[in-house]
């Protein structure tokens, strides 16, 4: 049995040598809920700028399993479950539920026999670097159309997370920025504090600006110097996305004008178009921005 013992030995030699060097356990990037709740508040924020209310947003981890839910008032009953089940598909699958979708359509038709299986479109997964976390999957908008610029809307907010380490506590540090500062912040315009969940800026202006849409944050504006017309509401026909949950256009059609001036504090919901016209410049103010 010698030549038994032999042959064994050189198997088990063999084993360390080939698994000699290769990683036993490797590190994943995991969506928390956090993150979630930021890729559906943007595919609310793109909701409501494509007059969709009646959405259905369901975030899932790249399992399948899911994180968070929301049904936007007017959605139909089965709305939650089919968005969850739109995102399980594409969290599993690593695929936009559209394409599984045009595959049925063009004839594979066998695949519907799949289980916990939704071949609708709305659902798309989330990226961080080239690492699938999980995706989103949307129902219930006025078209399978509307249900895919939601998501897509929502994917690419995925994009912007950056990697953190879990259990990390909320700081409990006081900022403080002294009058000096401040006061250089407003000479341009500057971002005075950025915390990811909210942002103060100095905000200066001397001529009139683009039509503004943010998605995902709510402006709070107080008005220290100046005086300009403020536009809201209506639509930006040319809106453009100029970054994740950030779109410009050149003009407001339908929106509400007033006039703004030192003192006036202005709350701007997030999806809401706005736009300055009119400056009477230098004009100087505060805005918060809170997600």
């Amino acid at each position: 049995m010698r030549w038994l013992t032999s042959a064994m030995t050189a198997v088990a030699v063999t084993v360390a040598l080939t698994g000699a060097g290769q990683a036993q356990v490797v590190e994943k990037k995991t969506l928390t809920l956090e993150g979630a709740r930021q890729v559906v508040a943007t595919a609310i924020g793109e909701a409501r700028r494509l007059n969709a209310p009646g959405a259905a947003i369901a975030v899932v981890d790249d399992g399948g399993n899911l994180v968070a839910l929301e049904r936007l008032d007017g959605t139909f009953a089965a709305g939650a479950n089919i968005s969850i089940g739109k995102a399980r598909t594409a969290a599993i699958f690593k695929r936009p539920t559209k394409a599984f979708e045009d595959i049925i359509k063009n004839g594979r038709t066998a695949m519907v026999a799949l289980s916990d299986f939704t071949p609708l479109q709305g659902g798309v997964p989330l990226m961080v670097g080239e690492e699938v976390v999980g995706a989103i999957g949307v129902s219930g908008a006025a078209s399978a159309q509307q249900d895919e610029e939601i998501a897509q809307a929502g994917a690419a907010a995925a994009k912007t997370m950056k990697p953190g380490i879990a259990g990390t506590p909320l700081s409990r540090k006081v900022t403080f920025i002294d009058s000096q500062m401040v006061a250089a912040g407003f000479e341009k315009g500057k971002v005075l504090v950025n915390t990811g969940n909210y942002m103060v800026h100095a905000s200066h202006r001397e001529m009139d600006g683009l039509a503004e849409i943010h998605t995902l944050d709510t402006d709070l504006i107080y008005m220290l110097e100046g005086s300009a017309t403020f536009v809201t509401g209506g639509t930006v026909p040319d809106a453009k996305v100029i970054e994740p949950n950030e779109l410009r256009g050149s003009k407001i059609v339908g929106g509400e004008s007033r006039r703004i001036v030192k003192g006036d504090v202005i709350v701007v919901p997030a999806g809401v178009p706005h736009l300055f016209a009119d400056v009477q410049g230098p004009l100087n103010y505060y805005v918060v921005k809170v997600r």
